[in-house]
């Protein structure tokens, strides 16, 4: 494999930065609205299940958090 590259193994292939930045944005875009899913989950569950509230409460406030979540974070 290694006489099939057309330049030093050393240096290896170009890099693409403009994509490697764009990849990295998304990552982070994304490790952010995760976040916001998993902590909004994480409450909306402790109050459905540890108080009275119910489901119908929990997935309200689950939904309520994602969205202030989301313009909080824009």
């Amino acid at each position: 494999m290694a006489e099939h590259q057309s330049g030093p193994v050393e240096t290896g292939a170009p890099m693409d930065y403009p994509e490697h930045e764009k990849t990295y944005t998304f990552f982070l875009a994304a490790s952010k609205y995760l976040t916001i899913f998993c902590v909004a989950l994480l409450i909306a569950m402790a109050a459905g299940f540890f108080t009275s509230a119910g489901f119908f409460t929990a997935t309200v406030l689950f939904i309520l958090l994602n969205v202030a979540g989301v313009v909080l974070l824009r």
